[in-house]
């Protein structure tokens, strides 16, 4: 059973215009509370978490009357953590954290969760969620302590041909339409800014193929909006050393068709 709490804290946005990302506890909360408290400490999503609220801000400080807005959903799948669902609401308000809704479920139903409150990106750290949830047609990206971006005021995606989870494994229509969908989304957030003041930065890095991949990947992009700020071609040369040093809040790949036009 899916039950979904509302977040009173926080104004609800524009149902049919909002951009709704789902992050999993996981990944917003430490497994332990604070010394002394219940408050769960922060975990690996706080720098994107942040840096969503701040390009919201933009966007509002940009026209008042925006519906167009990232809209956070939190779910969680243990059954544990849901019967300490005032600590987990609790924690939100402490952190001061931007999220909507709370989605309690099962492991067995969390798909379900994403899809009935429409989610076009879903955040994890558990690499066999993201792959279950791209199968059923819900983009997802796997969050890394390892990959954790510093806090930034602006939201930097990094577009690639192959992210943390191996390629086109569990790829569907649906998944490759609502990444499309996805990235439109992007794109018109990103034009609503001038070159210079956006909270938004686009980089493509392609690692193989050359010029004519480079070239084909952005064409790609520009036909679902979605203009890039940098472009990498690395041919072949490893891409650790551009992630560390572009250290983006997200990937995505080609492996969930996000660059196929």
């Amino acid at each position: 059973m899916v039950s979904t709490v509302t977040n009173s804290d926080v104004k609800q946005k524009d149902v049919d215009q909002a951009v709704v990302v789902a992050v999993t506890f996981a990944a917003v909360f430490g497994p332990e509370a604070e010394d002394g408290s219940t408050v769960y400490r922060l975990g690996v999503a706080l720098p994107l978490l942040q840096v969503l609220q701040r390009v919201n801000e933009r966007l509002l400080e940009k026209n008042p009357a925006e519906h167009q807005l990232f809209d956070v959903i939190l779910i969680t799948t243990d059954s544990w953590q849901q019967q300490q669902n005032s600590s987990i609401i609790n924690s939100t308000r402490h952190h001061g954290l931007e999220i909507s809704r709370f989605c309690f479920s099962t492991e067995d139903n969390y798909i379900e969760s994403l899809v009935q409150n429409n989610v076009q990106l879903f955040f994890t750290t558990d690499g066999n969620e993201a792959l279950q949830a791209t199968h059923q047609g819900v983009p997802s990206a796997l969050l890394d302590k390892n990959s954790v971006s510093c806090p930034s005021e602006q939201l930097r995606v990094l577009f690639c041909e192959k992210a943390i989870i191996q390629p086109n494994m569990g790829s569907t229509e649906a998944s490759k339409k609502s990444a499309q969908n996805f990235l439109a989304h992007l794109g018109q957030m990103r034009q609503k800014f001038g070159v210079f003041d956006s909270p938004l930065c686009f980089t493509l890095v392609t690692s193989h193929g050359g010029k004519d991949s480079c070239c084909c990947a952005l064409k790609s992009l520009r036909s679902l909006g979605v203009s890039v700020d940098e472009a990498y071609c690395l041919g072949g040369a490893p891409r650790g050393p551009i992630l560390s040093l572009l250290r983006p809040h997200f990937l995505l790949s080609d492996g969930f068709s996000l660059l196929e036009g």
